[in-house]
């Protein structure tokens, strides 16, 4: 925590030579000196900085996912940021492509990072001179008065160095807000990202389900007219070829509900890369459930991976630096002046033979009273990093709470997939059977619409619930950060 109370004790002893608290009643050698010496030892108000700790644990709770990449190209991908490369997918890497191009809220978190620089050249501007140059032509006369004319150039310089650092530390924490600003942006990309591969992935899993329900459609038919046939001779009761075919009906509306499913998910992806639904059309093909293994990396890079989590430590690092910007308000600002100007009675005299005048000033501005206000500029300021602090240990804490969510996930869902898996081929067994002993006359008809659906919902579940670990990988990398690079966090901004 930072001190309440400001004094020259808290402050750098470098920031206090050539102090401009000697007496200025003569501009003597000495008096230029000490303001020579006190312009080139302009010094930072800001505390030292330095990121706020978090408890890291050496390891995960939940054991990682099966170790290894499935190829050393998706390692490089991965690296490189194209996490989505761990599926082979021509269509998804295409798809992946077209988000940079139309996302409309990339589009918006770029315009911000252009935002953030521009403030950013405003606050760097304000440390150099303002020149300004100023021309005029005037010609006056009256009824009982002779026409006279006079004309004039001027130029002017004002500069107030930065001697308490305070734009020193503005810019400095504008520097931060962009660094902030470009990995929100990137936080927004890999949301785009996460989201485009998760709709991808459902649409192709709805694909495989309705193919699957196809199949299904075709031996309902083929059952209900087996059924149909044994009521024609006479061997089969009317409620077998009304349970054959309600049992026909409710795999059709089954099928009709996965296809406006898959419907919503293609409009999602549509919205992700910027195109009216009506415009964009994924044909259907087939779908892998695989999860390629993922490594979960430890918590120290994860810090650095994740955009969410660098933004929330470069907003500390703005905060400390305006901490910097609210100390300065204590002290004097210092304000050069200087003028030069020329006069006559048209332009081409004052340009050719110029009558010179020039001048030089220097003033001191400082507040005697203001009620407190500087104080509590400084508090606020306090109080915004300290908030800005527990944002960024909220921020790490989250990202690995969702870590060890999504590693607890993978593993219990490849426990579950292998139970399921054994459960729909036990049950595709029992249904033929059932259908067998049904035509050879052993077996009530309810014994075959039971057999039916317990096959049927085995084999449905055993692929949503490949989808549901496909979609907690894809939140693990998303929880990652995505990948391996985190160009924000190294980002150049010249200060």
């Amino acid at each position: 925590m930072y001190r309440r109370s400001l004094g020259f004790a808290a402050l750098n002893p470098t920031c206090l030579r050539g102090s401009f608290f000697a007496p200025f009643a003569y501009f003597s050698r000495r008096a230029v000196v000490l303001l020579l010496a006190a312009l080139a030892t302009a010094c930072s108000l800001a505390p030292v900085e330095q990121s706020p700790t978090v408890p890291l644990p050496t390891a995960w709770k939940t054991a990682a996912p099966a170790a290894g990449w499935i190829s050393a190209d998706a390692a490089h991908d991965w690296r490189a940021g194209r996490w989505w490369a761990l599926w082979p997918d021509p269509v998804l890497d295409t798809l992946m492509q077209r988000i940079d191009v139309g996302n409309q809220n990339l589009a918006a978190a770029l315009a911000n990072v252009d935002q953030a620089q521009a403030l950013l050249r405003q606050q760097q501007a304000q440390l150099w001179p303002t020149v300004g140059a100023s021309a005029g032509q005037q010609r006056s006369g009256g009824q009982d008065q002779s026409t006279s004319q006079s004309a004039s150039l001027g130029l002017n310089v004002s500069w107030a160095p930065d001697l308490w650092g305070r734009l020193g530390d503005a810019a400095r924490a504008q520097g931060a807000s962009v660094q902030a600003s470009e990995a929100d942006l990137g936080g927004v990309r890999l949301a785009a990202q996460a989201s485009l591969a998760q709709a991808y992935f459902n649409v192709r899993e709805l694909d495989a389900e309705m193919a699957l329900l196809d199949e299904i459609i075709t031996g309902y038919e083929r059952a209900a007219m087996i059924t149909q046939n044994r009521y024609d001779v006479g061997v089969a009761a009317r409620t077998d070829t009304l349970q054959a075919q309600s049992t026909l009906d409710n795999a059709r509306a089954s099928r009709v509900a996965l296809a406006r499913g898959r419907a919503l998910a293609e409009h999602a992806i549509a919205l992700l890369v910027g195109e009216p639904p009506v415009h964009f059309n994924l044909p259907p093909a087939p779908w892998e459930g695989s999860v390629p293994g993922v490594p979960a990396g430890v918590p120290s890079e994860l810090l650095l991976r994740r955009p969410d989590v660098a933004a929330a430590e470069r907003r500390v690092a703005a905060a400390n630096a305006r901490i910097g910007v609210a100390r300065a308000a204590y002290f004097p600002q210092l304000t050069l002046t200087g003028g030069l100007s020329a006069g006559g009675s048209h332009l081409i005299d004052v340009v050719s033979a110029p009558k010179l005048l020039w001048s030089l000033g220097l003033s001191l501005a400082q507040y005697v009273f203001d009620g407190g206000a500087r104080t509590a500029a400084v508090d606020q300021a306090i109080a915004a990093h300290d908030a800005a602090t527990a944002s960024y240990r909220q921020s790490a804490l989250t990202a690995m709470k969702e870590v060890e969510d999504q590693l607890t996930t993978l593993q219990t869902l490849a426990e579950q997939i292998e139970r399921v898996r054994a459960s729909a081929g036990a049950a595709a067994r029992v249904e033929q059977q059932v259908m067998n002993r049904y035509q050879s006359g052993l077996a009530a008809y309810t014994e075959v619409v039971t057999a039916q659906a317990s096959a049927l919902g085995a084999r449905r579940s055993l692929m949503q619930l490949q989808l549901q670990r496909q979609q907690a990988a894809l939140a693990l990398v998303q929880a990652l950060g995505g990948g391996w690079q985190a160009h924000w966090a190294v980002r150049k901004t010249g200060l």
